[in-house]
């Protein structure tokens, strides 16, 4: 049993590692990168589209202690366009792309992601 803590931690790690190398999806579009934490950035989006739109906006959790999120657009289902927000793939910061959504208008998305970078 004095070996399943260090199981665990190494599993742990491997699945960590994994997860960062992965490539974005397809459909989303690099914005550009912060030096501030992601949950800071995620919430500057998700108040700049709030206050620009005057309706809801949902922010998904991806990875524990909010350190990766996903904005959505106002009124987009979960999966739909909206951003995409990432620790920063080397160093610290934030990493922050674009998805693309059928029937969501994108076109001043990227500009309201780039004011909270």
């Amino acid at each position: 049993m004095k070996y399943l803590p260090l199981l665990a931690t190494t599993a742990a790690a491997v699945m960590l590692t994994a997860c960062a190398g992965q490539q974005m999806q397809p459909g989303v579009q690099n914005v550009g990168t912060s030096q501030k934490a992601p949950p800071v950035v995620a919430q500057c989006i998700a108040q700049a589209w709030a206050d620009k739109s005057q309706q809801p906006v949902t922010t998904q959790s991806v990875l524990a202690n909010n350190a990766a999120a996903d904005v959505l657009l106002p009124g987009q289902p979960p999966g739909g366009a909206g951003a995409v927000v990432r620790p920063a793939w080397t160093g610290s910061g934030t990493w922050v792309g674009l998805r693309q959504g059928s029937g969501a208008d994108t076109s001043a998305a990227a500009s309201d992601i780039q004011g909270c970078l």
